[in-house]
């Protein structure tokens, strides 16, 4: 009989196993996907530019829907002056 324990132990060295052998044969040393830092690819500047407007509107909308939110518990009424 084989103990829980140990088969989990044989099943996570054939994992190891077949990742080093992928990485070996392929080459591939980090996973594309999971890549949380910059690459060191060139991004044009036409695309540089593109995301810079993209996010100076997308900061706007949100400083715009900000003030709208404000403006509704904040609004200030003149009150009337007593005449003298």
């Amino acid at each position: 009989m084989v103990k829980e324990g140990s088969r989990d132990l044989v099943v996570e060295k054939d994992f190891a196993t077949a990742v080093a052998e992928f990485i070996r044969t392929r080459g591939v040393t980090k996973c594309p996907t999971a890549c949380v830092l910059p690459t060191q690819g060139s991004v044009a500047t036409a695309d540089r530019e593109a995301l810079g407007e993209y996010a100076a509107r997308r900061a706007e909308r949100r400083r715009a829907r900000t003030a709208a939110r404000v403006q509704q518990f904040w609004t200030v009424e003149p009150v009337p002056s007593a005449p003298r």
